[in-house]
């Protein structure tokens, strides 16, 4: 047969936003149909969102969803194209892929595998389709075949794998083969994670080469929902062959790629060299980047604000918000930037800028920064904090707290007729610094209308290492799911690499919370353990969820510590883990970007009360 033309477009949605949804399809098809596209593969639960969950067990939403698709199929004349939604039966949901084609719909393929495992939780809100079975579906009066259905698209012989089907031995594809299908089509909604590319193009071109096909995946795109981000991932492959894929976390709400393919030919010409391997340090910028860009406008909030205290983690939040804009502008343009982020009325100021200060103009009204100084803290944190703000152009003020700390610290001496010291009230008098932060920055943040940013890291996340209401305080924790090491050895990397040279001042400080007299040198990998060694420890018994015993075999043999020390560091992160599990259950919505994570809202669940490993931890003794 002859060439023909296909293509996948990834989309970035918003649950239940059926204007924003519809017109992304919209465009993705005109754009589609101008380039002479004939299939065109869109995400998964495109029309919804992938993130509605418990709505998805609603009659309504489904309903709607399937009520629009007219709207859509009126668009198809001479393509054909998928549609992700959720069909409602006889109370079950199927997670499922309309194929729409010359203004009809041609049939439903339904999911057959669900995702269950780490950020996912399908199985709650969808009913696996169960291979084989087709019946005939009336949808908007019209009777289809639904469930495990192939197509021919303008003479292709088509199927479907939709995102987990893909992955799992039993795949759609093994029965595929047999029928002859020429083009598999994978929608997906798959989180972003480190490393998650080569894994795609992996699957898709062993794939196309094991079924003889040609196969497309297609991702979502965006921080869609809140916590999960999607790169928009689009991986095209025939015969073994990568033939097209297209640049990832692009800031566009539609990024369409499309490639010519010969059906008949097996040994396709028009192939391209492999994705190139990511570099951890650019693909997390450009990650945060996009995921805060989605996170201000989606919430429709005015900016941010931050508590600058010259560190590490706040400064790590105030360079990502700068990376934010500028990344936008390059990707998208200053007015599309702009438009997105509500902030049309800036258009005219920023045009009389020169192009380099546009972005610091932005970023001195979208981010306002405050350091908040006590007795404790030192001349390097506030000449750290206050270059860093002036180099990125963000609104910094500094105030000192230690009124109200005085204040608060005065009542309790006088209901406990005691006086505070610091030899007996450690944790109290450090506490009551970081909590007596909270109030002013959060009616900072209020009368921005913006986003209060948390600065907590992964690292602290697991030990407890923040001060609940204090620290901790915010609308959105960007940094939540990175351990400090990594945010450590990032901040280097930025500045060398994205070339802020302020930061040279925090990259020459030890980290500490600065909670204590100045005198006593105060350092967190003091208060704690190295962070290298909390990183080792945290994958084994979190990630891999080994003992405590288990964890110091193996880092023993890699001669991470002595032995004894070792012991000790595993005792207290087992300790500190279980002892603060219900801080991990309050904090900010974070941002996934690992293969793993501790917010237990998303990945990792554990009770908030236990006997904290008290056995497991003994047998340590015994080795």
């Amino acid at each position: 047969m002859a060439v023909i033309k296909v293509a996948g477009a990834a989309l970035n949605q918003i649950p239940i936003h059926w204007d924003h949804n519809l017109r992304n399809i919209e465009d993705a098809i005109k754009t589609a149909k101008a380039e002479g596209v004939k299939i065109l593969c869109l995400p998964e639960l495109c029309l919804t969102g992938y993130g509605c969950e418990d709505l998805f067990l609603s009659e309504w939403l489904p309903e709607k969803a399937v009520s629009i698709i007219p709207r859509i199929s009126s668009l198809t004349k001479n393509i054909a194209v998928t549609i992700g939604l959720p069909i409602r039966i006889d109370g079950n949901t199927y997670n499922c892929i309309v194929v729409l084609k010359n203004e009809k719909v041609i049939g439903i393929s339904a999911k057959q595998f669900l995702a269950n495992y780490g950020v996912h939780y399908e199985p709650r809100w969808f009913t696996a389709w169960k291979s084989g079975n087709v019946f005939d579906y009336q949808i908007n009066g019209q009777n289809v075949p639904f469930g495990d259905v192939t197509y021919d698209l303008y003479g292709v012989h088509s199927g479907f794998e939709i995102c987990e089907d893909a992955w799992r031995p039993d795949r759609p594809a093994c029965r595929f083969k047999d029928k002859n299908v020429q083009l598999i089509l994978n929608p997906s909604a798959s989180h972003f994670a480190f490393g998650k590319s080569f894994a795609r193009e992996t699957l898709v071109v062993e794939s196309s080469k094991i079924f003889q096909c040609y196969y497309i995946y297609t991702n979502l795109l965006g921080n869609e929902a809140g916590r999960l981000l999607y790169d928009g991932e689009i991986v095209i492959a025939g015969h073994g062959k990568l033939m097209h894929y297209n640049p990832k976390l692009s800031f566009k709400d539609v990024n369409l790629i499309s490639i010519d393919i010969d059906p008949e030919d097996s040994n396709p010409t028009n192939t391209c060299s492999s994705i190139p391997q990511e570099d951890k340090y650019e693909i997390f910028t450009q990650a945060e980047s996009l995921a805060l860009f989605d996170y201000m406008r989606k919430s429709h909030s005015k900016g941010f604000v931050l508590s600058l205290s010259g560190g590490a983690d706040s400064s790590t939040c105030a360079i990502l918000v700068a990376e934010m804009v500028r990344r936008s502008i390059a990707d998208i343009g200053l007015e599309d930037c702009l438009e997105k982020l509500h902030l049309n009325n800036l258009l005219e100021n920023c045009l009389s800028l020169a192009a380099d200060e546009q972005q610091k103009y932005i970023v001195g009204q979208i981010l306002h920064c405050a350091y908040q100084g006590t007795i404790n803290s030192s001349k390097e944190t506030l000449d750290s904090a206050r270059k860093l703000a002036n180099e990125i152009g963000a609104k910094f003020d500094h105030w000192r707290i230690d009124d109200e700390v005085n204040s608060y610290s005065a009542k309790i001496q006088k209901v406990l007729k005691k006086t505070l010291t610091w030899e007996e009230d450690d944790l109290a008098l450090q506490n009551i610094q970081s909590r007596a932060r909270s109030p002013i920055i959060w009616m900072l943040a209020n009368i921005k209308k913006s986003l209060l940013l948390v600065t907590s890291n992964r690292s602290e996340g697991d030990v407890g290492y923040a001060t609940m209401d204090g620290d901790t305080s915010g609308s959105i924790a960007p940094i939540a799911a990175i351990d400090k090491h990594f945010i450590l050895k990032w901040l280097k990397w930025a500045e060398e690499n994205l070339d802020y040279r302020s930061l040279k001042y925090v990259n020459s400080l030890n980290p500490t919370a600065e909670l204590r007299p100045l005198e006593k040198h105060q350092t967190d990998e003091d208060d704690l353990m190295p962070y290298p060694v909390i990183v080792e420890i945290e994958k084994l018994a979190i990630r891999d969820k080994l003992s405590p015993v288990e964890i110091h075999n193996i880092l023993n043999k890699q001669h991470l510590e002595e032995s004894e020390l070792l012991k000790i560091h595993i005792k207290k992160f087992f300790t500190l883990w279980c002892r603060n599990q219900w801080k991990r259950e309050r904090t900010a919505p974070a941002f996934h970007l690992d293969d793993f994570n501790v917010d237990p809202r998303t990945w990792c669940r554990f009770p908030i009360l236990s006997s904290g490993y008290l056995d497991e931890l003994a047998d340590l003794d015994d080795i």
